[in-house]
């Protein structure tokens, strides 16, 4: 053994006996003792000698640090002048002990220790209350920030990689009480307004200011150490719904106050290093509870209902209105000046994180909304100065700031992101989506001038979110397309090529336009019709039928493909009696641009690629009969239906390949219908009983039609007469069928003269 391990048994034995005899020898000088040895002890155990560390930990040790840690505070909330140098010390050695060493914390953890660390801790934290958070630092003396920082520190050696210890901490909330004290005693940006101090031992002046900040810094950075090794376990982020609960959110909210203007002077007390230390952990503060923010917000439901709860009843975040001041740091927070002083490098990357902690703010924000249960939370109607409340109004504010180009708001992307997003996900009722359309809020005109091609592609990207979740309220179309939403649609660039790796923004643009020319006679015109402004570009139907042809998206192809049933179904019972001149002629050019061979040939592959879709199947048969009675539509839906279906190896999206649906035998692919005409046989017949007669009665009357005289030339007779033998044997099984279906298959084979 050599002098340096004697010396630390000797020490060890030492804190034994001073333990034992504390009953009678509970006095100043006796701490005093204690305090010598406990400092003796830590500074041997610096030195990192894994065979003394194992010997002491199979000691009496932890249970006699323990013991004299909880003596030291004797049950009061906080420790004593006397006992503090002394339980500084003690924390110190169990740091070290355990330091690097997964069996001595096995053994602190059986003697209580952790816990006894936490305890103390709780009694620092218990005169701390979130309405202070963020103001000035909770005043504390030398001493007693020396013992947080250590007991923080030993928290962090005690649980690091270590499973059994992360595990009883986190069942004591550990995280929550080492954030509360660490927050309370670094206000992120305090310490630009500290002055001189005196500390409980008299001792005053810059030199005190400066020990206490470079104290309170470090642990701040402990402690954010800390809240991470207790996020982690086995390797894998922990949810966060078992490490914090919402009362954790009041305490994030002052690292975003310290970035939001106005900004104090560094004040010249301070050596220029340490300024630096702390604008660093200012950030640090900042870039950890954004991060959090972000975390809970997606993981936590309760974390999401209690922000929304708390922007109009502040007493749920015990008085800090938490999501106001996020929204405030979203809107007003900024780079401080006192990060001037950096190399341009490091002031590059800072803001760029700084950009990075806003955009997590942002996406906390959007997930509160996208909360279903909180859709009547955030949506307030009861102060007519404030349309939807103060939520609604903020997200409405900065849509129309940024739309009308005020100089605030030029470079504001990331305001009408969050806007558009988090109105996107509270429109989900059909009152609130028509109150963002109609007066006072009347949006549609901003949102047409956000879908230029030249905006940023993440605010195109929120801006059609919204208005596909708009334009499904029937009362909106209108007044969307007067604000020129289709128009604006097919400008913006969305569904270029160039594009196509921004596959939900594309899915949102067919979406709208499937919606808005949904019964909506005039914005199918605009659909179909080159805008007059840009007649040399294509119109957004041009775009879409490209897009569906091109993609090997299957949502992509059948979504856009129903953009053409909808138009179709609108312009084909449109009555024009109380249009304007040319509206007719507009009407019969927009019929031409359907009935040809591109729009039929979507319809027939929706059709052939939706076995398990049967509503999919309705609406391609639907549209096609109405095509086939277009004067030059029966020869191109016959074509449609009769013509090889293209080889497609779809990938993703909200619909399956499609299962063997009739004669396979010559398939490019097994298990796919040749053409569209296998699917309708298939349906027909009907093997699973799983085709609704609806649809039955609909591929009936689709091919009774085509069988007409004058429907398709007779220069196609061989054609028609391919697909008549095809079905004729299932029309006349069917027309046995007392329903709609037995109905519409007598009528067909009447058509075709049988």
């Amino acid at each position: 053994m050599n002098g340096t391990t004697s010396n630390a048994f000797r020490a060890s034995s030492k804190l034994g006996d001073l333990f034992a005899s504390l009953p009678v020898n509970d006095h100043a000088q006796q701490w005093i003792e204690i305090e010598l040895t406990a400092q003796s002890l830590a500074n041997d155990l610096r030195v990192h000698d894994v065979d003394q560390q194992t010997a002491l930990g199979k000691t009496l040790l932890p249970q006699t640090l323990t013991s004299l840690l909880k003596s030291a505070t004797d049950g009061a909330a906080l420790p004593k002048l006397p006992q503090k140098p002394a339980i500084f010390e003690l924390l110190r050695v169990g740091a070290n002990l355990c330091m690097d060493h997964d069996e001595n914390r096995s053994y602190l953890l059986e003697a209580g220790f952790p816990q006894t660390v936490l305890a103390l801790l709780e009694g620092y934290a218990e005169s701390v209350k979130p309405s202070l958070a963020g103001i000035d630092p909770l005043p504390l003396s030398i001493a007693d920030l020396k013992i947080v920082k250590t007991a923080i520190g030993v928290l962090l050696n005690a649980s690091f990689g270590y499973e059994p210890v992360k595990t009883r901490l986190v069942s004591l909330e550990a995280a929550l009480t080492v954030l509360k004290l660490s927050v309370a005693l670094y206000p992120a940006g305090a310490w630009l307004r500290a002055k001189p101090t005196t500390d409980e031992e008299g001792t005053e002046g810059e030199k005190v200011l400066e020990e206490a900040w470079s104290i309170r810094n470090g642990l701040s950075q402990w402690t954010w150490r800390a809240i991470s090794e207790l996020r982690e376990e086995q390797g894998e982020e922990t949810k966060d719904r078992l490490v914090f609960s919402p009362d954790v959110l009041p305490f994030l909210v002052p690292s975003l106050q310290a970035f939001v203007p106005p900004y104090a002077a560094v004040p010249p007390a301070f050596a220029p290093a340490l300024a630096r230390t702390l604008v660093s952990v200012d950030y640090l503060n900042l870039e950890e509870s954004c991060g959090l923010l972000e975390s809970l917000c997606m993981d936590v439901e309760d974390v999401r209902l209690a922000l929304a709860r708390g922007l109009t009843f502040p007493a749920e975040h015990d008085g800090v209105p938490v999501l106001a001041e996020m929204l405030r740091f979203v809107d007003a927070g900024d780079y401080p000046p006192h990060w001037g002083g950096a190399d341009a490098d490091a002031l590059a990357a800072r803001r760029k994180g700084f950009d990075r902690c806003k955009a997590a703010v942002i996406k906390a924000v959007v997930e509160v909304a996208g909360e279903e249960k909180n859709t009547d939370v955030l949506w307030d109607d009861s102060d007519p100065a404030t349309p939807g409340g103060p939520f609604v109004d903020q997200m409405v504010r900065w849509v129309r700031a940024h739309a009308g180009g005020a100089d605030k708001s030029k470079d504001r992307d990331d305001l009408v992101i969050c806007a558009t997003l988090s109105l996107g996900n509270v429109v989900r009722k059909d009152a609130h989506s028509a109150a963002v359309v109609d007066p006072p809020m009347a949006l549609a005109p901003d949102l047409a001038s956000l879908l230029v091609p030249e905006a940023d592609i993440q605010v195109k990207h929120g801006v059609v979110g919204l208005l596909k979740n708009l334009s499904q309220v029937k009362e909106n179309r209108s007044i969307l397309g007067k604000a020129g939403i289709i128009q604006k649609l097919a400008a913006s660039g969305l569904l270029s090529d160039k594009a196509d790796m921004l596959e939900m923004a594309q899915v949102y643009t067919i979406g709208i336009a499937k919606h808005m020319c949904n019964g909506e006679a005039d914005n199918t015109l605009a659909l179909l019709l080159p805008d007059s402004a840009r007649a040399e570009e294509p119109s957004l139907y041009d775009q879409i039928l490209a897009l569906v042809r091109r993609s090997d998206t299957v949502a992509v192809k059948s979504e856009g493909t129903r953009v053409f049933v909808n138009a179709t179904k609108t312009l084909w019972s449109a009555d024009g009696s109380s249009k304007e001149a040319g509206w007719a002629q507009r009407r019969k050019a927009a019929m031409e641009k359907l009935v040809t061979p591109p729009c039929a040939a979507a319809l027939a592959q929706l059709i052939g690629r939706s076995k398990k879709y049967a509503i999919l199947i309705n609406e391609g048969v639907v549209a096609l009969s109405l095509l086939s009675t277009h004067s030059n539509g029966g020869l191109v839906v016959l074509d449609a239906i009769m013509n090889p279906l293209p080889v497609e190896t779809p990938r993703g999206g909200a619909f399956t390949v499609p299962v063997s649906a009739g004669p396979a035998t010559d398939s490019p692919v097994a298990g796919t219908p040749r053409r569209a005409l296998d699917m309708l046989v298939s349906c027909l017949r009907n093997a699973d009983g799983r085709v609704p007669a609806e649809v039955r009665a609909n591929i009936c009357a689709l091919v009774g039609h085509l069988g007409r005289p004058g429907v398709v030339p007779e220069s196609r007779g061989h054609d028609l007469r391919v697909m008549q033998e095809e079905l004729r044997e299932l029309l006349e099984a069917a027309t046995k069928d007392a329903n709609p279906v037995g109905t519409a298959a007598k009528r067909a084979l009447e058509t075709w003269g049988k």
